[in-house]
């Protein structure tokens, strides 16, 4: 997928664990889990907005787009 989510890479930034975050932005793990892993198909912009307040970040700070490659290693 040519969308890549950093979340991880926030959290680790921010020094938070997942059931921090989780509380934080009333989530559940497996909710936050599937975002994290990249699995999520969809992510709402008022889940979005409160994951940015609570790791203080921007948008584009947890989000990335790259353009798809012929490699059938990388998604």
């Amino acid at each position: 997928m040519p969308i890549i989510v950093n979340l991880d890479v926030m959290m680790a930034k921010r020094k938070m664990s997942l059931n921090e975050l989780s509380e934080k932005v009333d989530l559940t793990l497996a909710n936050l889990s599937i975002l994290k892993t990249g699995k999520a198909k969809a992510i709402r912009f008022s889940t979005l907005e409160s994951i940015c307040k609570a790791l203080d970040c921007q948008p584009a700070d947890l989000l990335e787009y790259t353009e798809k490659t012929d490699d059938p290693t990388i998604e």
